[in-house]
């Protein structure tokens, strides 16, 4: 009679991996922008699958043309299949989001993670390197870097990473500050660990949650900023494109094709709502202070 009592009224342990997965699932909004991005990743890299036409490939006889059964999406001016544009330049779009958001989750994290558990002078001296960095119009830093050194396709994931991970070292450094007080990490120093196994192996995991968070969070920004950059003209180059480079070519002709600005911008929009949604339910459901239900 106990054992079933106890069977009936035992609740199993959850980690807060665990209870953060299930509180991600019940969000739906959540739920929804990660089927849309899964969609919209997929679509891109099946693109040559998915469409029948050449990323290239002209009709200078069709020029631009309306959305029709041939065209789902119709043509640019030169008249190369739009919807094939987007998933190609989709490709670029979504690739610079994920490297340059990499470039600036490695060097955020690592210099965060440094300067938090190094403290006293080491900590000011590095997070002053931060806050004048942060002093400085970041997108003109960019299209100066651009400018000098041309436009490669590698450096615009290095230069984007580049000015993106300042807010990252913030965050890292200051969930650092708060675990290196911990009895955990007193038992790693006291065992005679190194001070990078510490911050490598102690550290950096248990602050990787805020990190995930801000890293869904970051993806959306610097596909945007690639969007800025490429509208000036300054990022990807002809024949690639990216959907800030369809946009722009877009916008020239808008009064007479709206259909070349309507669509690349719709699904730049779509992806940017899709990671926003995915990226506020991350950070509900790693939220500590949420209790279980």
């Amino acid at each position: 009679m106990m054992s079933r009592e106890f069977t009936q009224y035992y609740e199993q342990g959850t980690s807060l991996w665990q209870d953060a997965w299930i509180r991600l699932r019940k969000n739906r909004l959540a739920v929804i922008g990660g089927m849309l991005l899964i969609i919209i990743t997929l679509l891109c890299l099946l693109a040559p699958v998915v469409s029948p036409y050449g990323y290239e490939q002209q009709d200078l006889v069709l020029g631009a043309a309306k959305p029709s059964l041939h065209h789902w999406l119709g043509t640019d001016v030169f008249g190369r299949d739009l919807f094939t544009r987007i998933l190609y330049g989709g490709r670029i779009s979504l690739m610079v989001g994920m490297i340059a958001t990499l470039v600036a989750l490695i060097i955020g994290v690592t210099w965060g993670a440094i300067a938090g558990y190094a403290g006293g002078r080491i900590d000011a001296l590095m997070m002053r390197f931060v806050d004048i960095v942060y002093a400085l119009p970041f997108m003109i830093f960019v299209v100066l870097l651009m400018v000098v050194f041309g436009r490669n396709l590698l450096l615009l994931f290095i230069v984007i990473g580049g000015v993106e991970w300042l807010t990252m070292a913030r965050i890292v450094r200051s969930q650092v500050q708060g675990l290196k007080q911990l009895e955990f990490i007193e038992a790693a120093v006291s065992l005679g660990l190194s001070n990078w196994n510490i911050i490598r192996r102690h550290l950096i995991p248990n602050a990787i949650g805020p990190v995930i968070v801000y890293t869904t969070l970051t993806i959306p920004s610097v596909m945007l900023l690639e969007a800025f950059i490429s509208f000036l003209g300054l990022g990807i180059q002809p024949p690639q494109s990216s959907w800030g480079s369809l946009i722009a070519d877009g916008v020239d002709t808008m009064e007479e094709f709206p259909w070349l600005l309507i669509f690349p911008g719709l699904m730049l929009s779509l992806s940017l709502f899709a990671l926003n949604f995915l990226g506020d339910g991350l950070r509900d459901a790693l939220d500590v202070r949420t209790s279980k239900d």
